[in-house]
This record gives structure tokens, sequence and C-alpha cells, in this order.
């Protein structure tokens, strides 16, 4: 050991003293203690000169923002077929934008500028920038000039060239949008017939984007050389005339001039712009006539004053004048980019907005600005400790040179004069040490990320099969948020829904029926399985708490089991028909469903053609195919409808298929092909009167129909609140109503009380497992899957709820067939038949309550067909009440003139109309209740049953009205039923403080024992709560106590600052309480703003186009695959890249410990243990792979158990797997095993051991970075890595193995001769390596550390098993009733029995049944643990 300390006494400490210069340090003069006023001014003139250049080259050259001011009377557009200079925006100064759109995120000009900015802003970087500088001044380093900066700006650079590759895949396909065809006004077509297909080097040239649009036919029509004529969308202008196509997307903000509609009306749907499914009426002003041509367009001297562009998508103010005569323009006039025209052949529009300045695109988070991982923070915070380490790490040796320089360096002749400033021993050490925070933590962390995304993106559990779509991450840069979102805020049409409705129920004469058509068409095309979404919510025992009772019902295994009423167990239906196709409510699948269906309904009209019940529900179809604007028409040979909503082409569907067809419609009639009493069809034409439209303030449409037999009859339908106070016997129906009402809250009252006292987790959900211990074992701790607390209580609560929840089942007596509305106890006997004159064929048994007497009490009609209402909604039905009451013809002539005259007025038409409505929508006789299904994605309702179990709070976000809101909240479970739902309303006579203050202590103080809270809440009232700063400040923080949040009519925008406000809220937030990152889903352009606005944005390929999944971050195929991004690759990334990190740094600091303890031994002269070429590819070659390979393969748990078990995902959310304490524990951790293994080698090899062959510094730096090599490798990949695949292994024997290869090569390739104070040539292969004593003391050294470290996980098992793994430990702990709470060894020991594995498995899988539930095994944790 005297040679090494000699050689690096004489040699390193010359190559410091000569390699180090001194630089002469600058002084700052004092400031003065006051300013003088001219240097006041002087200040002033520089600080806003350098502002307004700063605004004109950075924010407005380079960011390309500009502050624009209001123009004094808005836009004014003139209407001319062509202008011979582009028309200015005032705004501005110059043309008005261009019609290009740009989602990508940076341009030519600013890219450069926001990377660099953005790189340097990240810690790491910025750290390694400051040592790097310094590095390259000569003298100052002894590692070399050019180590750190040029690794580091080549890591920059890659970075920047990826994401420069991201966002110019965006751009590319903005150029594809920009290039859609539109028709407009012009002289020269340009494309038609003249577009030719790519040459060779646009083929080879990876920047040229290819476009598959085609020019659309123009109409032949011409007027002084203006035709209609093709142009690309991007060089649509502002003043352009547009001539629209149906199906066609419309491509800027549009005035309409004309349409080819009925009434100078356009259909448009503008479920991309706003969620809503219904199309939109949009209507050619009045004062525009003539424009139906280009001449009529010519001859229309009128010009256009509208708004300045906003983003206010309910709002839009404007006039046109006409010779003179200026009338207001609505919305009603206007179309929005992002609409499509549909059921209108042609119309025309002018320009108004383009581009940026559209609606859609102000909407949007235009500029969003680049993503970070939530992990950054944690990192920074480590950059920042390990660099304040470094400083003091490198004083504490410099202060150690100062006193070797007193004791030793002033009595050396050979060193005199050669003295070194302070500052430069204190940088040269700082460089030496910079290490701690090495650079190949971001450069190994790409590889990484790179390897995640690969994983991800090849994971054939997300693949849709259907659309053959993969999923896809567009962005890898935050692949550990997956693993920490804590709110999740989604769209909703396209998103849960799949935009599909069906009629599902009709209710009747007190009757219900289930329309089960296109079940058991689709059980006929392909043989009948369960899928997980109907089996998954009443099956799974993770999902729900499930009693014994609830189990006939729930069983979807066989036939007899879904046919089996809960008294009789072994009864099987009257039907017998019912398979496992039977529809089942997502929302409420507790609920027993008819057992009748509409085709028994058909088959009974046919039975009994002339009975009571028969005559209404003739009367209730016929109104369901009448009562309604859709217009037949072919297509394929088949007749279809073009209809303004889905729900009315839902209705005029099903009516069809009960036999009541739509073949003709015009004007003024409407044919229906309608069954016979006595067989076959005939065709009816019911003359068409009027058509009182529906609006949202009516809430009801009617129509005034002349019957065949010249009856008049006025048939409306609507919601509930709209038709109850307009029926015959009104009060009496209110009162029925009320008291459904009293007993569905009763009912709600009594499920929240028992769910009260079911075990809750630590967040407050219900668990997926509860501990169950074992009696009379003291410490013994088991799991088994949950089940009921105070089970005869539920059991006799829930027989009763499922009995009479759909007023189905009778209250007494034999069981009658399900779902018959009627109470069949009685005795048979006793029933009343209408007698009639006709012969009747025999009815068959489970339509034989159909003759019941109760059909003739209205009261009793009123109370079933009320129940039936309530039941429909909370499945998550889209409920309608249908009327009809028919007029004498004096009446309706009389009503007529004044209606005539409503419909004619220039002053408050809509008002008068409504008014005059009002009149005749009187005394109606209620006819039936429809039920119509806004379909769900596949496993919709599972998979939010899951995140809301994962501690995850789902928010839904739509532009939908609000009871269609609430009812997909309700079948797709984001309202459970014991929910307690609370309507924010700035309409409500009650001022908003209040209620917002009702609802925080209701909230804060949970006084009513709410489990589970749902706030709703429009756009109207959230615009309120926009404006006023004290309303912000009580409505934001009162959301975040809230279980989920329904917001209706919400525009974009709105959208976007509710995810800000959240994200910022949840940054301020401290502890667990509101923890996690936000992620916004959705399919449309009217997401892009949400999703650009969380951490985490995820794009659905849904049915509203491509837009969305381009921008997110991530892209899947449907909602359900989020449960697996997030709950398995979320909780997977996270774990590896917080690994990942945190094992870097250990390694650092481990490694790097016994060359600054090395110090002491050489006087602080900067002689590095370490040989510098080994220490060169410390990183890249001997411990990156243990690091990587960790980071891409690791699973801490397998798929099924956190799929099964979804609360283990708060392990994210809660900062587990690295946060301050851990990274503290480890970083000791690092700091006593690098001081272990110098001392150990220093004993083992020096003091204890006799002389070795080889006492030079090169075989002691050899040995201690041996030593380093194998216990990291080892540590890394066989003590700290869960998941050893094959990969792992073989990785680790390469890097174990390679090492010695790498000595044997360096042992070769030296000259003969010391190099610096290094002999290298032959020392490996001919002293050293054949030295025992050297090998001894590399095994005793890692032996001695592996049997501390295994010793040390023993007494940890032990511990936990024992319950003594707390603070305090002598305190005695029982194994947490919390799943959540367990270690993460407990459940790894879990997976490992065969059992538990395969129960986790069948959950993960929704294969759980009954009578899993009833398995009476206990799996016994301490002896699992124990062996």
């Amino acid at each position: 050991m005297a040679v090494a300390e000699s050689e690096s006494t004489n040699t390193e400490k010359r190559q410091i003293h000569q390699n180090v210069h001194e630089c002469d340090s600058t002084r700052h003069k004092p400031a003065p203690a006051f300013r003088i006023p001219w240097v006041q001014q002087v200040q002033t003139i520089i600080k806003d000169t350098s502002s307004k250049i700063c605004q004109s080259t950075v924010v407005e050259l380079i960011l390309r923002k500009k502050h624009l001011v209001a123009s004094e009377d808005g836009r004014h557009i003139p209407l001319a077929l062509e202008h011979n200079e582009p028309l200015r925006d005032t705004r501005r100064g110059h043309a008005y934008i261009s019609n290009n759109v740009r989602t990508s995120r940076y341009t030519v000009w600013d890219f450069i500028p926001k990377q660099l900015f953005f790189q340097f802003t990240r810690v790491g970087n910025f750290y390694f920038l400051c040592v790097g500088v310094p590095q390259m001044i000569p003298g100052l380093s002894t590692t070399g000039s050019f180590t750190t900066i040029l690794p580091l700006l080549f890591f920059i650079l890659l970075t920047i060239v990826k994401e420069g590759y991201d966002d110019f895949r965006r751009h590319r396909l903005d150029k594809v949008e920009n290039a859609n065809f539109a028709t407009v006004l012009g002289r020269v077509d340009h494309f038609t017939g003249k577009i030719r297909p790519p040459n060779l080097l646009n083929r080879l040239n990876p920047f040229h984007v290819k476009t598959t649009a085609e020019p659309r036919v123009a109409p032949n029509d011409e007027f002084q050389g203006v035709r209609w004529v093709p142009t690309r969308w991007g060089n649509i202008k502002v003043g352009d005339v547009v001539r629209l196509s149906r199906d066609e997307a419309i491509p800027a903000d549009l005035v309409l001039l004309h349409s080819d509609g009925e009434n100078g009306l356009a259909y448009v749907d503008t479920m991309a712009l706003d969620g809503e499914t219904n199309l939109k009426t949009k209507q050619v002003c009045h004062a525009l006539e003539g424009c139906d041509s280009i001449q009529g367009i010519a001859s229309c001297k009128a010009e256009f004053v509208v708004e300045d562009p906003n983003p206010e998508l309910f709002k839009f103010d404007g006039r046109v004048a006409v010779d003179g005569k200026a009338v207001p323009l609505t919305l009603n006039e206007v179309i929005y980019r992002g609409s499509v025209m549909r059921n209108t052949t042609a119309a025309h529009g002018l320009v108004i907005n383009t581009g940026e300045d559209c609606k859609v695109r102000m909407n949007s988070n235009q500029h969003p600005s680049a993503k970070k991982p939530a992990l950054e923070k944690v990192v920074n915070m480590v950059v920042v400790t390990l660099a304040t380490y470094v400083v003091i790490l490198s004083v504490g040796v410099s202060m150690g040179y100062v006193k070797w320089k007193e004791d030793y360096e002033q009595h050396a002749w050979y060193l005199d004069q050669a003295t070194v400033p302070f500052y430069q021993i204190i940088i040269a050490f700082i460089i030496m040490f910079n290490n701690v925070v090495p650079l190949a933590l971001y450069i190994s962390l790409e590889i990484v990320k790179i390897g995640q995304l690969l994983l991800m993106n090849s994971d054939i559990e997300m693949y849709h099969q259907e659309s053959d779509t993969p999923a896809r991450c567009n962005t890898n840069t935050i692949l550990e948020n997956l693993g920490q979102v804590g709110y999740i805020f989604s769209d909703k049409t396209g998103t849960l829904t799949d935009n599909i409705m069906k009629f599902r129920k009709l209710s009747v004469a007190g009757t219900v029926w289930l329309h089960d058509t296109d079940l058991t068409q689709n059980e006929e095309a392909s043989t009948p399985t369960s899928s997980a979404e109907d089996v998954g919510y009443f099956t799974r025992k993770s999902s729900v708490h499930k009693t014994e009772a609830m189990s006939p019902v729930i069983h979807e295994e066989g036939v007899n089991d879904m046919e089996t009423p809960i008294m009789a167990p072994s009864r099987v239906s009257v039907a017998g028909r019912r398979t496992s196709s039977q529809w089942r409510s997502t929302g409420r699948p507790d609920h027993i469903q008819p057992d009748v269906s509409t085709s028994n309904l058909v088959e009974y009209l046919r039975l009994r053609p002339h009975s009571v019940f028969s005559r209404k529900a003739r009367d209730c179809l016929l109104a369901v195919a009448l009562c309604h604007t859709c217009l037949p028409e072919i297509k394929d040979g088949k007749i279809d409808f073009q209809a303004s909503s889905p729900d009315e082409l839902a209705l005029v569907r099903a009516a069809r298929e009960l036999g009541y067809q739509v073949t003709q419609r015009t004007v003024k009639s409407i044919t229906l092909q309608v069954p016979r009493p006595s067989g076959g069809v005939e065709k009816l034409t019911f003359d068409i009167l009027d058509i009182i439209e529906f609006s949202s303030a009516r809430k009801r449409m009617s129509i005034v129909v002349r019957y065949p037999d010249g009856r008049v009859s006025i048939i409306c339908k609507g919601a509930d609140s709209a038709i109850l106070p307009r029926l015959k016997l009104a009060s009496l129906a209110m009162q029925k109503a009320t008291e459904v009402r009293k007993s569905a809250d009763l009912e709600h009252e009594l499920l929240r009380r028992s769910q009260q006292h079911e075990p809750r987790n630590s967040f407050g959900g219900r668990p997926s497992l509860t501990v169950r211990r074992t009696p009379g074992v003291n410490g013994g701790r088991s799991i088994d899957q949950q089940r009921q607390q105070s089970v005869p209580r539920r059991r006799s609560f829930e027989v009763k709820k499922l009995m009479g929840v759909s007023g189905d089942r009778p209250c007494g007596g034999s069981p009658a067939p399900r779902g018959v509305s009627l109470d069949v106890s009685r005795n048979r006997a006793s029933l009343l038949t209408p007698s009639n004159h006709h012969p009747q064929l025999p009815v068959p048994e489970h339509l034989s309550f159909l003759e019941d007497s109760t059909m003739y009490d209205e009261s009793e009609v009123f109370t079933k067909c009320f129940k039936h209402l309530d039941d429909f909604a909370t499945e998550g039905l889209r409920t309608l009440l249908y009327a009809q009451r028919f007029i004498p013809e004096q009446e309706y002539r009389a009503w007529k003139k004044g209606y005539d005259d409503a419909s004619t007025s220039l002053v408050s038409r809509q008002e008068l109309i409504e008014a005059a409505g009002e009149k005749i929508e009187q005394s109606f006789d209620l006819v039936g209740a429809t039920a119509i299904e806004d379909k769900l994605q596949q496993g919709v309702p599972d998979t939010i049953d899951r995140l809301r179990r994962a501690n995850i709070k789902i928010w839904m976000l739509t532009g939908d009205k609000r009871e269609t809101a609430i009812n997909i909240a309700h079948s797709a479970r984001i309202c459970r039923p014991g929910s307690d739902m609370h309507i924010l309303d700035v309409a409500k006579q009650r001022p908003l403080e209040a209620q917002l203050t009702a609802l925080a202590e209701e909230e804060l103080h949970n006084g009513s024992g709410s489990i589970h809270s749902v706030v709703v809440i429009d756009g109207q009232t959230l615009a309120a709560v926009e404006k006023s700063k004290a309303l912000s400040k009580q409505f934001f923080p009162i959301m975040m106590l809230v279980d989920s949040v329904i917001c209706c009519r919400a525009s974009p925008a709105q959208k976007a600052l509710l995810v800000r406000t959240v994200r910022s809220l949840l940054g301020k937030s401290k502890g667990n309480q509101h923890c996690g990152l936000t992620l916004a889903i959705g399919d449309g352009a009217n997401d892009l703003a949400m999703i650009q606005a969380s951490h985490v944005g995820v794009g659905i390929s849904g049915q509203e186009g491509l837009q969305a999944a381009r921008v997110a971050d991530y892209a899947i195929a449907q909602f359900r695959y989020l449960q697996r991004l997030l709950l398995v690759h979320g909780r997977w990334n996270y774990v590896r890249t917080a690994k990942f990190i945190l094992y870097t740094f250990w390694k650092e600091m481990f490694f790097y410990l016994p060359t600054a303890q090395y110090q002491r031994y050489n006087g602080y002269t900067g002689t590095s243990l370490y040989q510098s070429t080994s220490l060169t590819v410390f990183n890249t070659l001997f411990t990156s792979l243990c690091t990587i390979c960790l980071g891409i393969w690791e699973q801490d748990l397998g798929a099924d158990t956190l799929l099964a078990v979804p609360e283990l995902y708060v392990y994210g959310q809660r900062n587990m797997g690295l946060n301050t304490y851990k990274y503290i524990r480890w970083m000791l951790l690092a700091a006593v095993e690098g001081v272990m293994a110098w001392y150990g080698v220093w004993a083992a090899y020096g003091w204890i051991s006799p002389a070795a062959r080889d006492e030079g510094l090169y075989a002691l730096g050899t040995l201690v970075f041996t030593v380093g090599i194998l216990w990291i490798n080892w540590k890394l990949f066989i003590l700290e890595t869960h998941h050893k695949s094959t990969m792992v292994m073989c990785s680790f024997f390469i890097t174990t193995w390679g090492w010695f290869a790498w000595l044997s090569f360096l042992d070769a390739i030296y000259a003969p001769g010391p190099d610096g104070p290094y002999n290298i040539r032959h020392t490996f292969t001919r002293q050293f390596g054949r030295d025992a004593v050297w090998w001894s003391a590399v095994f005793v050294v890692l032996a001695f550390m592996g049997v501390l470290e295994l010793a040390g996980k023993t007494v940890k098992r032990n511990m936990l098993v024992a319950g003594v793994w707390h603070w305090p430990p002598w305190k005695m702990h029982r194994l947490s009733e919390n799943v959540e709470e367990w270690d993460l060894q407990v459940w790894q020991e879990l997976e490992r029995d065969p059992k538990v594995r395969e129960r986790l498995r069948r959950l993960a899988h929704d294969e759980a049944t009954v009578q899993d539930m009833e398995e009476e095994d206990v799996f016994d944790l301490e002896a699992r643990m124990d062996g």
C-alpha cells in the first residue's frame, strides 16, 4: 500500500499542479445608496424599449403570439362572387389569416428556442451545463475537457430530434386535413382531372405528405365566368362562398345563404364540436333570398357584420344589411367548422372565420407546451441534493488538502512554489466527483422509455380486432405518469358510448315490455356468449358486494340461473325463452327485467285484437310511428330514415319492427303500413296538419294529424315533467308520481344506509379483497374474497328490493312470471276479461295477465307507469312519455288561426309559437312511455368500476344536455345506486353561493352519511363560476371533495378550464387527500383542449375521427382498454422508472464513495482510485444493463393481480415508488455499503492478508472496481429484480463475465510500462489475476455484503409475518384490513401460491362465479410466508 501512496503523492500531485492555472477574479463595486432621477428615467426608457423589442421579436415574430385589440364594430364582410383583393383584418392590419390549422406544437421559427429553453430548464441538464463549461477551461479538469459537455449536447440533440419527429408527424396530419377539398366560387379549376400521382422523388421523400382527397362533383352553373370550382381547405379565405353537400365536413365558420331543405332548413351534425348527438337545424335568414344560384348570389347586395372571433360556442352576434335594411344574425344562421352537413342535399355559405379564428380552434389549446413527467420533480430534488453533496464533499477533501499542505507540502522541497489556489482545488474536485449525478441516467432513461413504449404498443390485450387498431404511444416522455393518475376527465359521446340508440322498453297500460329484437338477431347470427360488460358488475366479487340472495339472479352461466326468481331458485321461467343474450341494465344489473318482450306484445295483438289492452297498445304504437320528423328513404333496396336525432331514428325503427312502418312522408301527409286486426297489412295515410317543434325550453314535441276517418288528433311526446301537468287527470298523475318518487327516495335511503355498514378501504372505496382472520390462531392472517357483513339483514333487504324495484313482482302467493307489471297474485278466476263478440283464440299463460281488471283503473296505470319511468331512469335509459287527445274540428280551426298568426309573426315568433302550443297541448290521455338505450362501448361499466376502486375519480364532461348526461352516468356506473346527486344550477331561485355552501357542509361534515356523491353542473353555471373569483374559490375546492362530477353543456374551453384548475389544485395539495395526476380522454375535436391541458392525454380512435388520437399522448381503440393502460402498464412503468432512477443514483453513490475515501491516503491530491479507461465505460458497459433491463422488463406484480385488485394502483398515486424517505434510505444504504466495500478491501488486501503479489494502485483500484461491478449487478439483477426473465438473466451473466473479459482486453492492449500511476500491461493475467489473496478479497467482501443483505431481507420478512414491521416495532400490529396498505413483499408471496394466483386470474378476467363466494378455503398468510 505504500507504493500506491507514494506514487500518488509524487506523480499525481505534480500533474494537478502543472495543469491548474490561476484565474483572475473580478470584483464588483457596491451600488450607490440612492439613485439620481435621470438615472431612473433612463432605466424606465431602457425597460420599456427592451419590453417592446421582446414583444416584437420574441413573442410576435418567434412565438407568433400577437396581442389583438377588439375591433370597433366587428368584421365587415360583403357578399360578392369574388374579391379583387383579400379582405383586411382591421385588428391585425393585414389580410385575414389563412384557413390552415395547426395542432403541432412548434413552427420552424420557434422550435429551436422553445426546445433549448425546455431542455435547460430541466435541473439535470442545467447541472451538467454548469459542470461542463468550467471543465472546458484548460487546466481545471483532470478528467478531460469535453467529457461532460459533448455527451450532454449529443443527448440534448437526440432529444430535440425525437421531439421534432413527433411534432413532424402531427404536422403531416395537419397538412392532410388542410388538403381536403371544398367547393367555392371561382374562375379557374386547378384540380379536377389535374391531380397527378406523386413522382418517384416525392415517393422517396419522407417529408412529402400524401393525400387521398378527391374533388367533389360540382353543379354545372356559371355566371359571368364564375362557377363552382374545387379548392383546398387551406386556400379558403374570409368572404368566399362555399357550396356544401350532404355528409360533407364544414371547412370554416359560415353564415348560411341557401339550403335545399324544406323552408330553407339545413341539418348539421355538431357531435365533434359540442358532443351532442341530435342534429341541429340551421335556418337561412329571411332577408337572404335567391341565393340558390350564382346569379342570385351576385344580385344579392348584402353586407355581413359579425363579431370578432371568440370561443363562445352557444352564442353568436351579428347582422346582415340587405338593401340598407339590417336584420340580426343569431346562432341559428351560422354553421361552425367541425360540423358535418346531414340530411340536406346542398347548401351555400359565406365564410366569416378561417383557420385558427374558427370557434373549434378558439376552444382548443392551440399551442400546448411539452409535457414533463411528474417524477421529474423528485429527480430534480435528488439532483439538487446530490449536487449539494458533491460541493460539500469537494470542500471537505479540499480542506483535507489544506491540512495536508500544512503538514507535508511546506516541508517538501520538490513542491516549492507549486501551491494551487483553494478555489481551483474545489472546482477540480467538483469536476472529479460530478459523476455522482450521472449523465448516463438521462441517456439510459431514454432507452428505457423506448423499451417501455415498444412493450406497450405490442400488448395484444389492448388490440381491437374489429377495427384493426392497436394501442399507440405518441409521447414516450411521460410513460410513468400513467401510473399516478388520480382524476379522469372523460368525454361522453364516442368515448363512453357508441352513439348507437336502441329502443329497449315500452310501458303501456301499466305493463312493461322488453324490446330485444336486436339481441335475438345477434343471437341467431352467432353463438351467444356472455360479454364482460354484462357479466362483470354482478358476477365479479371484486366489483360490488353481493349477497347469497342475489346469486340466482346474477349468475349468468346457464339459462336456468337466468330464469330463476329469487323466491323459487329451482323454478324455470314460464316463457322458457330467455337465453344468455337477454338484455340487462349496465347501471342496475340487479334490476329484474321483463319476461315478456315486444314480440309477445305483437302476438297478443294478433290473438286479442279487440281487447282493451290491444286498443291501448295500438294507440301507443301509432303514436310512436306518427310523432316524429323522420323522412323515409330507400337505401340498397330497403327503407331507412333520415332523422334529426338518433333517438327518433331508434323509435321509428322500433315501430317498423313492431309492424307500424312509415313508408312515405311528405310535407302534408305521412303513410303507415300497419297490421290489420284480421290479419295482413294495410296502408293508412294521415294528414299532417301542424308540427310544434321540440325545444329545450318546451321539452316536448307535438304533431297534429288527421286520421283516415277524419278525426283530428294531437300526439305529444316529451319529458315526464312536461307531459304530466298537461294530462286530463293531471292532479291524480302528479299525486301518483310524487308517491312513486317518495318510494324511490326511501329505497335509495335504505340502500345507502346498508352500504354504510360495508367495509371500506383507506380512501373510502369498496375494497376488492378483505382480510379474513383465522379464529383461534394468534397472529394468523388470511385473505379470501369479500363477504358481506350482517348477511341476514342485507339478504332480506335485497330480496325486497329486487322484488319491488320494478313493480313487477307479486306481493304474495305463488311466484309470477318475472317482469310482469301487474299484480297477478290474485286468484285467476277473479280476473275480468272485457267481453266482445269476436271469436277469441286461446292466450298463452304467460300473457293471460293482460286481461286483468286493473286495465280500467287509471290510478293503478299511473302508478305502474311512473314506477317504470323511475326504473328506466335508474337503469340509464332515455325516457319519453307519449300522450294524445282527439280535438273537435271547431276547436282545432279556432286554434289553427292563432297558430298561423304566431308562425308568421316577425316579432317574438318563437315565443308566440310556444304560447300557441300551450293552448292545445292540454287534457291529454296518457298513451305510454318508451325507454331508449344509448349503447355504451363494451366494458365501460366494468372499467369505470375498476378505476373507481383504484382511487381514481371520474369526471364526465360533455356538451350534451343534462338529462342525457345523467342517464349515461347511471348506465356507465359513474352514478351508483346509492349515490347522492347534487345539481348545481345558476337558474335556480336559490343563489349559487347558498347551493355551494350547503354542498360544502354536507361533504365536509358528511352528516348525511353519503358514501358516494355526484355533482351535476352545466356550462351556464360554470360560466357564472368563471366570472366570479369568490365563486371560483368556493366551487373548485368543493369539487375536489366529491367523488364524481358531471358537467353538461360544456364548451371545449370550459372542459380545458376544469382540467387546468384541477391540475393546479393537485399541484398545490399536500398529503394523500388529493393525490394523483389528471388524465383526459376523448375522441373528437372538441376534446383536444382538455387532452392537451391534462397531465396525460388519451385519444380514442372513434366515430368522431382521429383528431384526438393523433394529438393525444396515447391512443387506444376503446375506453375499456384504459383499465389495462393505467392499472397494468401505468403501474409497471411507474415502478420501472422509479426503480431505475433510484438504483442509478444508488450505484453512483456506492461506486464513487471509495475513491473519495481513498483521498486521505494520497494527500488529497485528486488521484483517481479507478483507471480512467475503465471508469469511462463504467456506466456504458458494466452497470447499464442492470438498470435498463429492470427499467424495461420489471414486473413487481403480475397483470392479473393488478387488474383483480385495483387498489394496488395507489402505489403510484401516493408516490411510494420514489419519494424523499425512500431516496434518503437508499442513499444511506449506498454510503454504508460504499464504506464497507472500501474498508473490506483495505482490510482483506492490505492489513490482514499476507503480502500481496501486486501492491500497485491499478491492482487495488481494480479490486475495488471488481467488487463494485459484481455487487451492483448481483444486487440489482438477483436481489432487487422480481421478474427474472430470460433476458434479465442473460444480461446478468454477460455483464459479470464481460468485466473480466474487459480486464483481459486492457491487459493486452496497453503498452509495457506505467500509464501514469497505473501499471496495466499483463498485470491481470500474470500478477494479481493469479493471486489467491486478490480473489479471496473479492469474494470475502462480496459474501460479507451478501450475507448482510439477505439477513436484512429475512428479518423484514419475519417481522412482516409477526406484525411488527411498523413503527414503533414493539407495538403489535395486525395485518391491515386495507389491501392497498400491505407491503409489496406480501403480495409477491401471495402470487406464489397457485390457488391464490388462479383466483386472482379469474377475478382479473371476470370469470369469478357465485361458487367462489361460497368457498370456505382459507389462505394462511403466515404459513405461506414460512414456506
